[in-house]
């Protein structure tokens, strides 16, 4: 597959409808592939916690649902939706359920993971893996599931590429 700028890449948001990643444009945004059922999952409040308190500045964190890990996102849409919501007052915006790897892999992963950043090169290896996408489109960080969002990591990058 040929690269592509992620700002050219359609989404289906988790309410149906359909956007894409350029209506980012201009923001600072972590995508991060989420799931109701796994360990992690709490990271949800810390990633609603950034984006609440980034969001004014030009941050948005986009969360895209998966089931490919030990099948820990089972649910439709609208149990994820309900799930964020009731769980962690999640309000930033969240994806259909896709593929973020392998042969259906949606078209935003297969761009995220070209880019060889840090120590993580490659396939999203588990649920809540972070890609921080500057204002213009450029892949500057990416994290393991193990990073907190509320890390000193995390939040010197944020703000990093928020003061660009």
């Amino acid at each position: 597959m040929s690269p592509q700028n992620l700002h050219d890449i359609p989404l289906t948001m988790i309410d149906g409808t359909e956007r894409s990643f350029g209506d980012f444009r201009g923001k600072t945004v972590l995508v991060v592939n989420v799931a109701s059922q796994c360990g992690f999952t709490p990271q949800y409040a810390g990633l609603e916690e950034l984006y609440r308190k980034y969001a004014d500045k030009g941050f948005v964190v986009l969360g895209v649902p998966s089931n490919q890990f030990m099948g820990q996102e089972p649910g439709t849409e609208a149990d994820i939706q309900a799930f964020c919501s009731m769980n962690f007052g999640v309000t930033f915006p969240l994806t259909t359920k896709s593929d973020v790897r392998g042969r259906n892999q949606h078209p935003l992963y297969a761009e995220l993971t070209r880019f060889r950043t840090g120590m993580m090169p490659g396939l999203v290896k588990w649920n809540f893996e972070k890609f921080l996408v500057n204002d213009a489109g450029t892949v500057v960080a990416r994290f393991a599931p193990t990073v907190e969002p509320d890390s000193e990591e995390i939040v010197t990058a944020i703000e990093a590429a928020l003061a660009a």
